[in-house]
């Protein structure tokens, strides 16, 4: 070995070592309580004697293999992660795309090179916002490519078999770092791809990560269709070998690995039989969530206690379901954070880069009002939050109405910017040119603050209760004001969990037919599939187009449940109280993969009702790993309920429901129809009759979860059994 290479590599050894140890600076965002053990953990268990993390002598790299060392690093622009040669992005994510920064809340900070993932135009994409993060998101797909993998003989665990991925044989290991523990995970083959030497490997969290946690990532036992091990890459096998290079970049780097292959090998992985490894630190709840509570706080500090702005507008009373007295439609005023209130703004920033209000937005609102809330008052505030590119009309729709007039609420519902109706147009551009992204996740940033606003409208006495289309015949407000409620359906849940998450003026939520990390979702989705043939069009690289998910999850955590869910229930936000929510799911939903409630519930800890499913309903009985049961009713807190339409049950894979083997051995030309098992039943619980009683006792101060279900399967009947 060349001398000052020796101490090159000693020299970036102590310094990781010590650097390991050190503490970061401290998360800006005030937190309570401790994070609830949500993964599985092998903590305590036996070091098999074999397991070593211990570098073997150094040997210097053979003539050949030096070759071929300095053929892939020459290959290697700066900047990017030298380990996956097919791309300066992988794996990803990668803190190899990261730098120190002890102002951070980990200690490090994004930095993605310029001249990466460009598109049919041949525009790049413009990684300034997304090197303002402080890490990787907690919900992140982490994606690799590995040549001639075969994923059967390798045997990794499929999304009904999380189980399998928590014991150091799985081929591939997630490991907290921080903590030792294993994450429970799923690991599968890009299905999107049309051709196997463009599949990447694409590895899921089960759970969210923890913020600021770095997360290793192992892959052992890799296997060829032949069901030979391949062997790894020359760069990582030189490092895993302590095969010393006459590079010194490349040297620079061998002190962390050195590191992490001991902190690996204390979770049980023994480092000669490694095909690869590396790791990514997770973002701050700072990095986060950091905008929307500085924007949430400085706009309720500019109302001074008074209640927001608000018109009148509209009033109808026509053709309205029974029970309802009326929909009455206006506006109500928000502190502007945006450049401007159109599509395409983003967040306007003071010199600290803490965002700045820049006047007002008109937001529109649409409620509906029950008879009962005129005739005797004490209607309970419910926000709702509408489906995907949807808008504030959602609101009066006849099975909002049918929900309103069953439990005496006032339903009101408000446009989730950055994606509502009016955010189409400008979202099919961004999915031609991903640089436009950031201005999504700013505008659906806006779009929290706005619900909030119209929560604490619903409740204040100078808000809408004053005005007299929401007055009773005597006179009074018809609002009920001690709290107010939330519930969303489908997109209105996915966003309705962020929302919910910082909310101060309610402390439950019912989240209908949704999930979090629109990453994991979208692939699975029936809905998006039109949407994602612009995105494969301007990005036709399959590999590029699971990294893209990843890069914009980034941004997508501030606007969307997968960036706060740690934050939910419990461990709250600063100012904010612990809240409880009722997940109701479609059992194999067209729109929203279940997989993606699963690992909301997982993450909380949230108890699972049982009997889930009818017998015979699923080809396994592993899909729920991890979920405990209600143990009794009514029950205090939250709870994942599955509804069963007969649908079904969802592919394994990144495939939408109807690209499933099953839905195209029974759900194919005339065997389709009237088929109930071909069904789309994303509709059907929100109509359910029980659920309406459920948010009847939940909606309450005391409000608690009732066993509508009577201790068997949830069964639901299909939605066009119902005439709203």
């Amino acid at each position: 070995m060349i001398p000052r290479l020796r101490i090159l590599a000693l020299v970036a050894t102590v310094a990781l070592v010590a650097a390991a140890c050190a503490q970061t600076e401290p998360d800006p965002v005030a937190i309570s309580g401790d994070v609830q053990e949500g993964n599985p953990s092998s903590a305590g268990a036996e070091e098999a004697p074999d397991i070593s993390g211990v570098a073997p002598d150094s040997q210097d790299l053979a003539a050949p293999q030096s070759a071929q060392l300095d053929a892939v690093l020459a290959g290697s622009p700066g900047g990017c992660d030298f380990l996956d040669d097919s791309s300066c992005m992988l794996p990803f994510p990668s803190d190899a795309l990261t730098t120190p920064d002890d102002t951070t809340g980990t200690g490090r900070i994004v930095a993605i090179p310029e001249g990466q993932l460009a598109n049919t135009s041949g525009t790049t994409l413009d990684p300034t916002v997304w090197n303002l993060q402080d890490g990787f998101s907690p919900s992140t797909p982490i994606v690799v490519y590995i040549p001639d993998v075969d994923g059967e003989k390798t045997g990794f665990a499929s999304v009904t078999e999380i189980q399998d991925s928590i014991g150091s044989d799985s081929p591939t290991v997630l490991v907290d770092l921080d903590s030792g523990q294993l994450i429970p995970h799923w690991a599968e083959l890009d299905e999107r791809a049309e051709n196997a030497d463009e599949r990447s490997l694409i590895i899921h969290p089960a759970v969210s990560l923890k913020e600021t946690h770095r997360i290793g990532v192992a892959l052992q036992n890799i296997k060829d269709s032949d069901g030979n091990e391949i062997e790894p890459p020359i760069q990582f096998q030189a490092l895993r070998d302590n095969l010393i290079s006459g590079n010194e970049d490349f040297e620079a780097r061998r002190g962390a690995f050195e590191v992490v292959f001991s902190e690996m090998a204390a979770a049980g992985l023994n480092r000669s039989e490694l095909y690869l490894g590396w790791w990514f630190t997770v973002a701050s709840s700072g990095a986060i969530a950091g905008d929307v509570l500085d924007m949430r706080d400085d706009a309720f500090g500019q109302l001074g206690g008074s209640s927001p702005a608000f018109t009148v507008d509209e009033v109808s009373s026509d053709d309205l379901e029974d029970g309802i007295a009326k929909v009455v439609s206006g506006t109500f005023d928000v502190p502007l954070y945006l450049s401007s209130d159109e599509p395409g703004a983003t967040i306007e920033r003071d010199s600290t880069g803490t965002p700045e209000s820049n006047g007002t937005i008109t937001a529109p609102y649409v409620c509906v009002v029950p008879e009962e809330a005129l005739e005797s008052g004490e209607a309970r505030p419910v926000v709702y939050g509408h489906g995907s590119l949807g808008s504030a009309s959602e609101a009066s729709s006849s099975q909002v109405q049918v929900t309103a007039a069953s439990g005496n609420f006032i339903y009101c519902g408000t446009d989730t910017i950055g994606m509502s109706e009016e955010d189409l147009g400008f979202m099919v551009e961004v999915l031609g040119d991903l640089s436009l992204f950031p201005a999504v996740s700013d505008r659906l940033q806006q779009a929290i603050l706005n619900n909030l606003f119209l929560g604490r409208l619903m409740i204040h006495f100078e808000g809408l209760g004053s005005s007299e289309e929401f007055t009773t015949n005597d006179g009074a407000t018809a609002f009920d004001t001690a709290e107010a409620y939330y519930d969303g359906n489908s997109q209105g849940a996915i966003m309705g969990g962020a929302i919910t998450a910082v909310a101060q003026d309610w402390t439950k939520a019912v989240l209908g037919v949704g999930g979090m990390s629109y990453s994991t979702l979208l692939n699975r989705s029936v809905g998006f599939d039109e949407y994602l043939a612009v995105m494969r069009a301007a990005y036709p690289d399959p590999i590029e187009q699971q990294i893209l998910f990843g890069v914009m999850q980034m941004l997508w955590d501030s606007g969307e449940t997968a960036g706060y869910v740690q934050h939910l229930t419990n461990r709250t936000y600063r100012l904010t109280p612990p809240k409880q929510v009722l997940m109701t799911v479609a059992f194999g939903d067209h729109g929203v993969a279940n997989v993606t409630a699963d690992n909301i519930a997982r993450t909380l800890k949230i108890p699972l009702y049982e009997p889930t499913l009818p017998e015979g309903a699923d080809d396994t009985d592993t899909r729920f790993f991890g979920l405990e049961p209600i143990r009794s009713f009514p029950h205090t807190g939250s709870a994942l309920y599955y509804w069963y339409s007969g649908t079904l049950p969802p592919p394994n894979g990144n495939i939408t429901p109807i690209m499933g083997p099953m839905y195209t051995e029974e759900c194919s030309g005339a065997q389709a129809e009237d088929n109930v098992k071909c069904e789309d039943p994303h509709e059907d619980p929100r109509r359910q009759p029980e659920i309406m009683k459920q948010k009847d006792a939940f909606f309450q101060p005391d409000g608690s979860i009732i066993n509508v279900c009577e201790d068997e399967p949830c069964e639901a009947l299909p939605s066009d059994e119902f005439d709203y």
